[in-house]
């Protein structure tokens, strides 16, 4: 009897044993539906590669064969030919027959060239040297307006300039125009003038004359290519993270779908805010290209 009744409350253990097992199953069951449907699919983050080096990446690169890939192009190269078309483009169309009294769209290119040489050719160069140099700092200005558009414009949605070739074209540029404007008013003698501070101790040359060439002949333009890159590499991530994340959370067609309204909002007011950033970057650009000239007409005033 002893035995049956043990038997018999093995027997009972069992079952609650079973019937607990089958609990948890049913409960893990439960929790991998509601996941399942919570999230549906997989978010996919932007990455370098892909966004950066589209050919690379994904084999579409034109003209690769031809001069062992010197002039080959991907989509990046392909926005930067496409937008340098459109600005020459207005511009021919602007003043290819100017108006005494300006209206359309060449009022708009004179007020944008009037822009550059007011308040940053002669505002930094003063009038005479401003002059000499406006086509240089307008033409700056102008390629950085036009490329850092690229960023917004749907179907092009990045800056020629998030990729680091453009800026360094850029920053030799200004490079190129700094050490022009130096070398044609003091000749060889500009680069002792820019490097060596009169009235230092011998001694003491040592120390600031390599910091000097560092940071005039090296520092500058290094920071003007690498500001403007950074500039729109990080905000095309920001932009193509937020329109992604709200792509994924609408097409959930559940309670995520409502995020996808908070990333939206988010997505247009950084694109606000990328529209001050175009300008803010031509502009901080072409002064700092201006002021480099104007440190080069002056090399000797320490």
């Amino acid at each position: 009897m002893c035995d049956g009744v043990r038997r018999g409350g093995s027997l009972l253990e069992e079952v609650h044993r079973t019937a607990f097992l089958v609990d948890a199953a049913r409960e893990r069951e439960r929790t991998l539906s509601v996941t399942t449907l919570a999230m549906k699919g997989s978010f996919h983050a932007p990455e370098l590669g892909p966004e950066f080096f589209p050919g690379q990446t994904f084999g579409h690169i034109i003209g690769e064969d031809f001069a062992g890939g010197w002039f080959a192009l991907d989509r990046i190269m392909l926005v930067r030919l496409f937008i340098a078309l459109i600005m020459v483009l207005l511009f021919v169309i602007a003043f290819r027959k100017p108006q005494l009294v300006p209206k359309g769209l060449q009022n708009f290119a004179e007020m944008g060239v009037d822009f550059v040489r007011v308040h940053i050719a002669e505002d930094t160069l003063g009038k005479k040297d401003g002059k000499r140099f406006l086509p240089v700092i307008a033409s700056i200005f102008f390629t950085i307006l036009f490329m850092n558009a690229a960023t917004i414009i749907p179907g092009l949605n990045i800056s020629p300039n998030a990729r680091i070739g453009m800026p360094i074209v850029l920053a030799v540029v200004a490079y190129i125009a700094m050490i022009y404007a130096g070398v044609q008013r003091y000749g060889a003698a500009y680069f002792k003038h820019s490097t060596v501070i009169p009235g230092l101790p011998p001694l003491l040359h040592l120390l600031v004359v390599p910091i000097e060439i560092f940071s005039t002949f090296v520092l500058r333009p290094v920071t003007l290519a690498l500001r403007l890159m950074a500039n729109f590499l990080a905000g095309h991530i920001i932009l193509v993270l937020l329109y992604s994340a709200t792509n994924f959370f609408f097409w959930q067609l559940n309670a995520w779908t409502a995020v996808s309204g908070l990333t939206l909002i988010a997505a247009i007011l950084f694109t606000l805010y990328e529209l001050i950033i175009i300008f803010l970057q031509a502009y901080i650009f072409a002064l700092l290209t201006a002021v480099y000239i104007e440190l080069s007409l002056h090399a000797d005033a320490h």
